[in-house]
């Protein structure tokens, strides 16, 4: 996420903690054992059975925000490696590509940098023709000026995080098939450098023409909001109806509206943003970042020993029913305020 450095104040020396211990209940459920600061321990959700788990996400996080690649810096060998990772995971889980690789070259970038996009089609012959995106960013700034022997800026929150929740609901889709809508998922490079990748993809869909109903971006989902009746935020909340919609299909409130992220205008700070101006369709950003749970933005600590696996599962299976709702309802529910 775009946000600009004179704010970056705000953010409280409070880490999450890290959920690197884990243990068996009598029911044979993991549960994750938080490390760190009391309060937030008793904000952090126990894993309950579902799609994905800890393992699984684990998994995907640790390979994105290793030391291996880099910081993952657009043009890199970093990000390379994690372009070719999504690919096999794609290709692995039934997603096929939406052009004729999954590789989208950005014509906006000097350094040759991809978006990686694939494609479930839907399943039903007169919704197959309207298409949702689910996105984020894969990108980060690489390396940086080095603080006690680091200089890998790993972007585990950022994000890695997004990207991990994207590829597990894409492997959810691409396993099941359940959507009567088409879903595109969409993993787009050089956001860092000023959300380049999601703004050659939106031109691009948008001068082939692209029914697209809505965009759906994740962005920094890797640890818990704390005290709040909801358990994520979307940005630009009041412009569409979709936080109604979403926790129509959770059964609950998932969906809340953050303030702050309204205050310092976070809409038109992530991947979502040149969707909606070449749209003009409901786009926002889903996100966990509220500027007093994580204070490693674009540092070298923003590593996978401070992010909550457990909240991360928990999301993805929670949102499933969200994306397979609005995909397989009769009309358009998410419409534009």
């Amino acid at each position: 996420m775009k946000i600009a450095i004179s704010f970056l104040s705000l953010l409280l020396a409070m880490a999450c903690g890290s959920t690197k211990i884990v243990e068996t209940n009598p029911d044979n459920v993991q549960t994750a054992k938080p490390a760190g600061p009391d309060g937030l321990k008793a904000q952090m959700p126990k894993e309950t059975p579902g799609f994905t788990d800890t393992a699984k996400i684990g998994e995907i996080m640790n390979f994105l925000a290793s030391d291996d690649l880099q910081g993952r810096d657009s043009g890199g060998e970093g990000i390379e490696e994690a372009a070719k990772y999504i690919e096999k995971n794609f290709k692995d889980n039934g997603i096929a590509p939406y052009f004729e690789s999954y590789r989208d070259t950005l014509s906006n970038f000097e350094k040759t940098s991809y978006n990686i996009v694939g494609v479930v089609e839907g399943n039903d012959p007169s919704l197959k023709g309207e298409y949702i995106l689910i996105g984020a960013h894969y990108d980060h700034i690489g390396i940086i000026k080095a603080e006690n022997g680091d200089a890998i800026a790993n972007g585990a929150n950022d994000n890695a995080s997004g990207t991990t929740t994207v590829m597990e609901m894409a492997r959810y889709f691409g396993k099941n098939k359940t959507n009567k809508r088409s879903l595109i998922f969409a993993l787009f490079s050089a956001e860092e450098k000023g959300l380049l990748g999601s703004r050659h993809l939106a031109k691009k869909l948008k001068e082939a023409d692209l029914n697209l109903y809505t965009m759906l971006n994740f962005e920094m989902t890797g640890v818990p909001l704390v005290g709040k009746d909801y358990e994520l935020y979307i940005t630009g909340y009041e412009m569409s109806n979709l936080a109604e919609v979403s926790n129509k299909y959770a059964g609950k409130k998932l969906i809340g509206f953050l303030p702050t992220a309204k205050e310092y205008n976070l809409f038109q700070r992530s991947d979502n943003y040149d969707f909606h101006k070449e749209f003009n369709v409901p786009s926002h950003t889903f996100c966990t970042f509220d500027f007093t749970n994580f204070n490693h933005y674009h540092k070298v600590g923003d590593e996978n020993e401070i992010m909550d696996f457990a909240h991360m599962a928990s999301m993805v299976n929670k949102m499933l029913p969200v994306v397979e709702g609005i995909s397989n309802a009769t009309a358009q529910e998410v419409k534009l305020k």
